[in-house]
């Protein structure tokens, strides 16, 4: 694993509790390093060693309330968690599902709910997955398919979702449903956020055979005639697009932050090979065509880091983190992916070999342009809400 540069931190930390949080999570991750996480992907394992530490450090729960057995800080102290642990070269995408279903339960979960699924997801115990996507609403949440209605004291759900992350892993899974029986008639959907016990009758999954290389598996997944308790319900019925929200702008939030640590940890290994790689007697570092890409990379990187830490200091202060939080993710995307391809180059063939960590990355930082919003749906916001330009679609 190489060592990090000293000046990858000070810009972002300016809390001295981000830099303490961020040397103690590196060296916890650091023990088990790029390697690990490569096999448990080639074994098809999840990191439970892994989660179960970092789960036992506190790090799970940082941005979870005290009394609901977190640490109580924020989505800025988990964005140096995600950051920190995918620098390391263990990007897992179960940390960004937590940034979502986590918030969302502490803001409209009952009192039960919490009590029943907090404290495991803080100590790493409890695992939720979250289903939004389906294949014919893409963007277009009001259009799910999805969709409950009233039996007696509870609900039926039915229909089905796509790219369902870790649904295999989880003890439940959050959906987020049409509920036409709220709809007021206005054209647009009313839906209703649910939490449905993974082992639930009537739940069915298959896996979508993917490129990107990660423990967390893919999958379609079916609901059908499930049968739901009136205490399934998250939060209120009918206000579940607004509610998700709580969840969307930490997600984004973390999304940005695997991409800057993937970016950190394939700028690190690049810088380290070009300083003891030498060619007719001098190292390749000392070249400015080598150097330079480097360099670039690297503004790049810092510039998304800082937007980051930005939103994430906005939701944390109750503002409205909506345009950050895109514009972090679009950032980061971009930049993980310029520095992540001008390290492999620096390696010449050696970046293509897994032995070296790079090539498998580069599925999960592109991944980040798509997900969890598009690059044109962030064009769009930017658009419409920063710039004052006319709704395009």
């Amino acid at each position: 694993m190489p060592a990090q540069p000293m000046f990858f931190s000070p810009l972002v930390d300016t809390a001295e509790h981000h830099r303490e949080l961020r040397e103690n999570v590196g060296r916890l991750v650091g023990k088990y390093g790029r390697k690990y996480y490569q096999d448990c992907v080639k074994r098809h394992e999840e990191p439970d060693a892994l989660w179960a530490e970092l789960g036992e450090a506190g790090f799970l729960g940082v941005h979870i309330p005290e009394e609901h057995g977190g640490v109580g800080g924020g989505i800025a102290d988990y964005n140096v968690v995600v950051e920190e642990c995918a620098a390391q070269g263990c990007p897992m995408l179960q940390l960004v599902i937590n940034s979502i279903t986590a918030p969302i339960i502490a803001a409209h979960g009952s009192d039960a709910m919490k009590a029943e699924w907090l404290p495991g997801i803080a100590a790493g115990t409890k695992k939720i997955c979250f289903a939004i996507t389906e294949p014919d609403a893409g963007s277009n949440t009001h259009k799910v398919k999805t969709q409950v209605t009233s039996q007696g004291d509870g609900f039926v759900l039915n229909g089905s979702k796509y790219w369902t992350s870790g649904i295999d892993v989880a003890d439940a899974v959050m959906i987020v449903a049409r509920d036409p029986e709220m709809e007021a008639g206005d054209g647009r959907s009313a839906l209703s956020l649910f939490l449905v016990p993974t082992d639930a009758p009537g739940l069915s999954y298959q896996p979508i055979d993917a490129a990107v290389m990660t423990p967390e598996k893919q999958f379609t997944t079916f609901y059908d005639n499930i049968e739901l308790p009136a205490e399934a319900l998250t939060g209120r019925r009918g206000a579940g697009l607004k509610q998700v929200f709580v969840g969307l702008n930490p997600e984004r939030v973390s999304a940005a932050a695997i991409n800057n640590g993937i970016a950190r940890f394939a700028l690190a290994q690049a810088a380290d090979y070009a300083r003891d790689r030498s060619v007719w007697g001098t190292p390749i570092a000392q070249h400015q065509g080598v150097a330079h890409p480097l360099a670039e990379a690297y503004i790049h990187v810092q510039a998304a880091r800082l937007l980051n830490a930005r939103a994430a200091q906005l939701f944390d202060q109750g503002e409205d983190a909506a345009e950050a939080a895109n514009m972090a993710k679009f950032m980061a995307a971009d930049a993980s992916l310029k520095a992540l391809d001008q390290a492999i180059q620096v390696h010449g063939g050696n970046g293509l070999s897994y032995e070296y960590g790079l090539a498998d990355l580069w599925f999960i930082a592109r991944l980040h342009k798509t997900a969890p919003v598009s690059r044109e749906m962030v064009l769009n916001h930017v658009a419409q809400n920063g710039l004052g330009l006319p709704k395009s679609y």
